[in-house]
């Protein structure tokens, strides 16, 4: 099982951000994805040793899903 991919849910570890749930909508490179979180749903680059991975998969295209995963309201999603 590939940890990182898009549409992984996961947990920030470290930061601002610590203990919310995010989504990976990019890979940026082997050390960096990019991400959206509950607490500031604005995309931004984390390395992925800040992430705990879980096994929960979404498609960060889809606001729906977003909003389930991140348990957010599906309002606050601009895209």
């Amino acid at each position: 099982m590939a940890l990182v991919e898009v549409g992984r849910v996961c947990i920030k570890k470290y930061g601002r951000d610590a203990g919310k749930k995010a989504v990976i909508t990019k890979i940026l490179d082997g050390n960096t994805v990019s991400v959206r979180t509950s607490a500031r749903f604005k995309e931004r680059k984390c390395n992925i040793k800040h992430l705990e991975f879980l096994s929960e998969m979404v498609d960060p295209d889809n606001k729906e899903q977003l909003a389930r995963a991140l348990e957010i309201e599906q309002a606050r999603i601009k895209q």
